[in-house]
């Protein structure tokens, strides 16, 4: 009797979906970046594939992705579309965030996942602000009304800002003592105004606008993590933040390299049509027609290609290496992933930019996509901690360690 193959699980099944769903992206892409509009078609081919809710825990009826799942999908869709990798990203960190801590309530966790099953139900954290400074309360102002709350104040570089279902907003209460929480708020809130300023080099579709709140109403059971006064927090908490940091670094990373693939495979096909004799762009770069020789038959151009071979190989060893590890939670793993996103990014930009330093003027051209590649991945530095600080934290680590007996 020949055995029953087992049924593919979730994940699986979604990550099958993802040739798919990065052709139609990628199809796309040019079009909403030319005239900085939302991709709801793609928001919805993601959807569709089961990737968006991919990291919904398995007791909550989601597949129960992990980060290397996570880093995975976002690698292969930041090489259709930037845009909605970055969007797609921050809807997998918060699914993912209340998987390890249950942080919404049952009751709004739920009608997210019922919305999530009619359609696409994207969800961002807002936390920054104009002017905002590390470490300062929020301008943002939650006052007490009745059993719950008004909101007030604005949230800036909000991803996703005008397809949101709902929005994680953090803010200071008006209390003599200032507490701060986070307050679900939903997309469609009376009270609510989005105020289109996103007008970026790249990353032009995401719609990472400004967010205005006028007294808008949160019921209180929505309000989220104001039981403890502010700078009490515990070691629980300091280690759940950084865990939480760690799947933003790790995601965001991989949405760089992605574009840096993309990248990296145009040039391939640029180099094969492109004769040495013949500085002129090229008629048609997707001509099945190949010439006799070309720039790829020269050594240069070959090791050229070959570092940016070797930046991305180093990029995605070092992402793939930390992302099972914090599954795991080595909590060495978890202190790596800052440094690991500015190498990352800082390998997929110099990659980029060397590609288009290959090409000359079609490079720059808009008529091809890798002018576009070249913005996107300098936009990604939106999502990356100031270089400083990141090294200054890596410096502090290393002398802690050296000063150790």
């Amino acid at each position: 009797m020949t055995p029953t193959a087992a049924a593919p699980s979730p994940v699986a099944t979604a990550l099958a979906g993802l040739p798919r769903v990065v052709d139609l992206l990628a199809a796309r892409a040019e079009e909403h970046d030319r005239d900085a509009t939302f991709p709801y078609q793609g928001i919805e081919a993601v959807h569709e594939a089961g990737l968006l809710t991919l990291t919904v825990a398995q007791r909550y009826g989601g597949p129960g992705g992990t980060l290397a799942d996570t880093v995975r999908v976002l690698a292969q869709l930041g090489r259709g579309d930037a845009s909605v990798a970055v969007v797609t990203a921050f809807t997998l960190l918060q699914h993912a965030e209340q998987a390890r801590r249950a942080v919404w309530p049952t009751a709004g966790y739920r009608r997210l996942l019922t919305e999530s099953r009619r359609g696409p139900a994207l969800v961002n954290t807002l936390r920054a602000e104009p002017g905002g400074r590390p470490g300062a309360l929020p301008d943002t102002v939650a006052r007490r009304d009745g059993d719950g709350w008004l909101l007030s104040g604005r949230k800036t570089c909000c991803t996703g800002a005008e397809a949101l279902a709902w929005m994680a907003v953090t803010a200071r209460t008006d209390e003599p003592e200032p507490r701060i929480g986070t307050f679900l708020v939903r997309g469609e809130s009376e009270g609510l105004e989005i105020d289109p300023t996103w007008d970026q080099l790249g990353l032009r579709a995401s719609a990472s606008h400004d967010v205005v709140l006028d007294r808008v109403r949160v019921p209180a059971d929505l309000a989220l993590g104001l039981g403890a006064p502010r700078r009490t927090d515990g070691q629980e908490a300091e280690a759940e933040a950084e865990l939480a940091r760690a799947w933003h670094d790790l995601a965001l990373s991989a949405v760089a390299v992605g574009v840096a693939r993309a990248a990296q495979a145009w040039l391939v096909r640029f180099l094969d049509q492109r004769a040495p004799a013949n500085l002129t762009e090229p008629a048609n770069l997707t001509a099945s027609a190949e010439p006799t020789e070309s720039l790829g038959t020269l050594p240069r151009y070959r090791c050229a290609l070959g570092e940016i071979e070797a930046q991305l190989i180093g990029a995605e060893e070092l992402i793939a290496g930390l992302a099972p590890r914090v599954d795991r939670g080595e909590r060495d793993a978890v202190a790596r992933t800052g440094p690991a996103h500015l190498l990352a990014t800082r390998a997929a930009t110099a990659a980029v930019q060397q590609a288009v330093s290959l090409t000359g003027n079609a490079g720059l051209s808009r008529r091809h996509p890798l002018e576009r590649y070249l913005r996107d991945v300098l936009g990604s530095r939106a999502h990356l901690a100031p270089d400083e600080a990141v090294l200054d934290a890596a410096g502090r680590a290393a002398l802690e360690r050296g000063a150790r007996p």
